[in-house]
């Protein structure tokens, strides 16, 4: 990967904007439950840091996702990993697709606001029903007149309590469950439409709501692209939220390790540093190991994508590595700081608690080791 001038200058405008307008702040937030989206989002569109790999015409930058990438990577100097998430729900999940197959009209209404920090967005896939399973959801979105009357609820909503608008996948007809889905944009304004909190057990800051839709009216105009063609949408964005959830990983991971070997060389028992103990530099020097190469993985694959070649199979490995090193690292850093890693207000169980979370979003672990098996042609047929 080649880092243009134009990289490290979107990679170091970020580390500042996370120094001095996230990292003060996040204490308050993850009490809160919720940081302020409108309010930071539209600070990062000012900066231009909502658009960046969007069409110009609608205020975005017009760069590749490498540049994504450097973002996504920098926001893992956020000391809690609630907050950029929320964001590359933003950025890198709930607008692909409109950005790339709605129409202008969309785009002028949804996009652009949204790249301008005007309007907070949402990924409406997941269900109670159906996480993972994306085939299976039970929304459906059925024509009356010109509109859609849409039913049913959405799941683990990232943004969910404050978001302007979801861009919503639901069923638009009867036919195969591979081609019988539309991606939908719905103003969640429109009557019809409740929201519920999400308590969770990690990533305090970024609310998560459970989505209700009783015969909420859109008009048909609002489909993104072609009717029947969501399943398949859904599956594109999802390799760039999973390619943005790697990236996000490895300063976060780089930075437990760091905080991990400056604790053990100030901490001392029996007579010397934690440090000292081979048992702790040789698991530390593992684990730095395995992050360089999860970065090698990630930016061999975003190299891949923006040279326009299928990387399905290599976005999945870096989700799955990502989400597994995640858990790896934190679990045995707070080893290593023992009773303090154990309070909560210390970085390593912030990381134990929210980085548990990426085997599970986007697409969990098994998920990812079934697509791979599948393009590795391991995976055994339906048996009858």
């Amino acid at each position: 990967m080649q880092f243009t001038p134009e990289h490290e200058q979107i990679r170091d405008t970020v580390r500042k904007f996370v120094a001095n307008e996230i990292n003060p702040f996040t204490k308050e937030w993850e009490k809160a439950g919720m940081f302020p989206a409108h309010q930071l989002f539209k600070k990062m569109g000012d900066l231009g840091l909502l658009g960046i790999k969007y069409p110009t015409e609608f205020g975005g930058m017009g760069l590749d996702f490498s540049y994504s990438m450097v973002m996504a990577e920098a926001l893992g100097d956020c000391n809690v990993g609630g907050v950029p998430m929320a964001i590359g729900v933003q950025t890198d999940m709930c607008t692909p697709a409109l950005a790339r197959f709605g129409s202008d009209e969309l785009r002028k209404e949804f996009l652009a606001p949204a790249i301008a920090g005007d309007m907070v967005g949402c990924i409406g896939v997941s269900e109670v029903t159906g996480g993972s399973d994306v085939a299976a959801l039970k929304t459906t979105a059925k024509k009356d007149g010109g509109d859609y009357v849409i039913n049913g609820s959405k799941m683990w909503i990232t943004n969910g309590m404050q978001a302007d608008w979801c861009c919503l996948l639901a069923n638009t007809s009867e036919g195969p469950v591979h081609k019988n889905k539309s991606l939908i944009m719905v103003p969640l304004n429109t009557p019809g439409v409740t929201r519920q909190k999400i308590e969770k057990i990690g990533m305090h800051s970024s609310d998560t709501a459970q989505l209700f839709f009783d015969n909420v009216r859109v008009p048909q105009r609002n489909v993104i692209g072609q009717e029947g063609m969501g399943f398949m949408f859904q599956m594109l964005q999802f390799q760039e939220e999973r390619l943005y959830g790697a990236a996000g990983a490895l300063r976060s991971l780089d930075n437990l390790i760091d905080q991990t070997i400056a604790y053990c060389r100030e901490r001392k028992t029996f007579g010397q540093p934690l440090l000292h103990n081979q048992v702790i530099h040789f698991r530390l020097a593992e684990l730095r190991t395995e992050v360089e190469a999860l970065r090698a993985l990630t930016y061999r694959a975003v190299e891949m994508y923006i040279s326009g070649k299928d990387v399905t199979k290599l976005a999945s490995m870096a989700k799955l590595k990502a989400g597994r090193l995640s858990r790896e690292v934190a679990d045995s850093c707070l080893q290593y700081w023992g009773g303090m890693g154990f309070t909560a207000d210390n970085p390593i169980s912030q990381s134990y608690r929210d980085g548990r979370l990426i085997s599970i979003g986007g697409g969990a672990d098994e998920i990812m080791l079934g697509i791979i098996c599948k393009l590795e042609g391991t995976l055994p047929g339906k048996q009858h």
